[in-house]
């Protein structure tokens, strides 16, 4: 059955035109399927909603993107929700978010870990080898010369971050040697 270039372009027009819910084609008339996306309101009748929670809806489909995620960062740290991974792994692992933690276990105090991992900081250097120092400095960053001038110069400063213990004391032993005062913290 072939269908007239004028019925044709009328059953374009009414799909485009979303006020108009049925299209006539010559003898028969067929219904439009609405959209989802042309419409704010669901097609099936909602449940009558608690007012409390139609008000936090209304006020978080309000936010911009920026806050958004900060509403999200927010509710991830007050209710105790860990990261997780987006995509399959997230579903082979079950397919749930862990529960949150109990209250009870967040009230007792864990044994207190040893610290592994320790900063250098760069107190004072001497007047008379801060060139010792620079050098030093530019040794153990891998620095330029410049780089290493302003560095100890900017001094008190933290030189290495996040290292054992025995590499620290390495750390410190040397600075002392060269003439520069710097502490574990």
């Amino acid at each position: 059955m072939s269908i007239p270039s004028h019925a044709a372009a009328r059953c374009c027009r009414q799909l485009l035109r979303p006020s108009t819910p049925a299209v006539r084609l010559s003898s028969a008339t067929y219904r439009i399927p609405s959209r989802r996306w042309q419409s704010t309101e669901s097609e099936a009748p909602a449940a009558p909603a608690n007012p409390k929670i139609t008000q936090i809806v209304d006020q978080i489909s309000q936010l911009n993107l920026m806050e958004t995620a900060d509403l999200v960062a927010s509710l991830k740290s007050r209710l105790n929700i860990p990261d997780l991974p987006v995509g399959g792994v997230a579903m082979a692992a079950g397919g749930a978010a862990p529960a949150a933690a109990p209250v009870e276990e967040e009230e007792e105090v864990p044994a207190k870990q040893e610290k592994t991992l320790f900063n250098v900081k760069v107190e004072t250097v001497d007047a008379a080898s801060k060139a010792k120092v620079i050098k030093e400095v530019k040794t153990m960053l891998g620095l330029s010369l410049v780089d290493s001038k302003k560095f100890v110069e900017s001094v008190p400063k933290v030189l290495k971050e996040s290292v054992p213990k025995e590499d620290a004391e390495k750390i410190l032993e040397t600075l002392q040697k060269v003439g520069a005062k710097a502490v574990i913290e």
